[in-house]
């Protein structure tokens, strides 16, 4: 029974994503607005208080950063300009969507590089190419989080999970990465391959601030 929710939830973001980005993109954000911060809003009611607290602590990491990303630094741009109201939630469903999948997969630093290791000739090829020399950078990231963050087959997952999810809200044009970052002198992909090192940042964060509640909460 426990396997079968499970799989339920996973469609659920999964369908979320697929079906969500391009009826903002082409018809309307404020359908996929109400459907998200409902859904999100569901899931709190039913969930226990551990995921609670993750689910608190990933909206408030992800909306400021996502407003400095997209309205400060400017790496990328939202197809209305404006940051659409089910971004901070939809961070939560990818998170939680990448857990799940992570799960099911052999624990292990060494196991999470492998995954990781096909990003590598491509990130070097298009670096020496000049398509995307913000991905050296972005590589180091990643195999800092993979080597010392908490929860190294999350990012791993996340990477591929990240990139096939920006690749569809790019093509479909509801966001756009810049081909030169800002304050940098890099260009960039759109989107950026290792794009997952953004959603990995954020997890990290996560990780940490969640563990840093049930330290206290045991004390």
């Amino acid at each position: 029974m426990e396997s079968k929710q499970n799989w339920q939830r996973e469609s659920l973001y999964a369908l979320t994503i697929v079906i969500g980005l391009p009826i903002s993109a082409y018809i309307s954000e404020w359908p996929v607005n109400i459907w998200c911060i409902g859904l999100f809003v569901y899931l709190f009611k039913i969930c226990e208080k551990k995921e609670r607290i993750e689910m608190i602590v990933v909206v408030l990491f992800a909306t400021p950063m996502e407003l400095f990303f997209s309205e400060v630094w400017l790496i990328y741009e939202y197809q209305r300009e404006l940051m659409p109201l089910y971004v901070p939630v939809g961070h939560w469903f990818l998170f939680d969507l990448g857990r799940r999948i992570a799960d099911r997969l052999p624990s292990g630093r060494k196991i999470s590089a492998w995954i990781i290791f096909p990003f590598i000739p491509l990130t070097i090829w298009m670096s020496v190419t000049g398509i995307d020399t913000s991905g050296i950078f972005l590589l180091f990231v990643m195999y800092c989080f993979l080597k010392w963050g908490p929860a190294p087959m999350l990012y791993a997952v996340m990477g591929w999970l990240a990139l096939a999810m920006e690749l569809w809200g790019t093509w479909l044009g509801t966001w756009t990465w810049a081909n030169y970052v800002p304050w940098t002198g890099l260009t960039a992909w759109n989107p950026p391959l290792l794009c997952g090192a953004f959603y990995a940042l954020g997890d990290v964060l996560v990780n940490i601030t969640t563990s840093k509640f049930e330290v206290s909460e045991n004390r």
